[in-house]
């Protein structure tokens, strides 16, 4: 027995060692995800650095700030990504934290509803209507879609809590 443990010892601080030299994790951490309206691109940043950019759908009118339920705008803004599920209607899906502060006390000042289940989402799963049918079109009510093998990369590289910044 007392040979055995000083052979158990050097065994395990030498693999303390080893996985003290390797990577934390093998997906890097997201600083945000950062939605440029205008040219329909999703890009995922880390370290400052672009290292997943995607093409993505917005809502039906997509120029201007989210005012109200039902506008079908998508909101520009600060946001994080708080909850997600698997969508029977959207495959995956990524909740935004839509209306922030600034948005309610906009709406409220209006009179009006904010809205809100505002999601980063997949292509409907849908034998009408193909998955290349919604290539190119602003479709949604006002959620950024993306092709189903794009957000399911997305998926897997955001984790809840990343900040998601919504630019015209």
């Amino acid at each position: 027995m007392t040979t055995l443990l000083p052979r158990l010892l050097r065994a395990f601080f030498s693999l303390m060692l080893l996985l003290a030299w390797l990577p934390a994790s093998a997906t890097p951490a997201i600083d945000k995800v950062l939605v440029l309206k205008q040219e329909r691109q999703l890009k995922v940043i880390s370290d400052g650095e672009v290292i997943r950019q995607y093409r993505v759908s917005l809502g039906k009118q997509p120029v201007g700030h989210k005012q109200q339920r039902g506008d079908q705008r998508t909101p520009e803004g600060i946001y994080t990504i708080d909850w997600r599920h698997h969508s029977e209607q959207f495959n995956l899906s990524m909740h935004i934290d839509y209306p922030n502060l600034k948005d309610r006390a906009a709406a409220y000042k209006a009179g009006v509803d904010p809205g809100g289940m505002i999601m980063i989402h997949g292509t409907p799963i849908d034998e009408d209507y193909p998955e290349w049918f919604f290539h190119g079109l602003d479709w949604t009510d006002g959620c950024i879609a993306l092709p189903n093998a794009d957000m399911r990369e997305l998926w897997d590289l955001v984790p809840n809590g990343t900040l998601v910044e919504i630019k015209p």
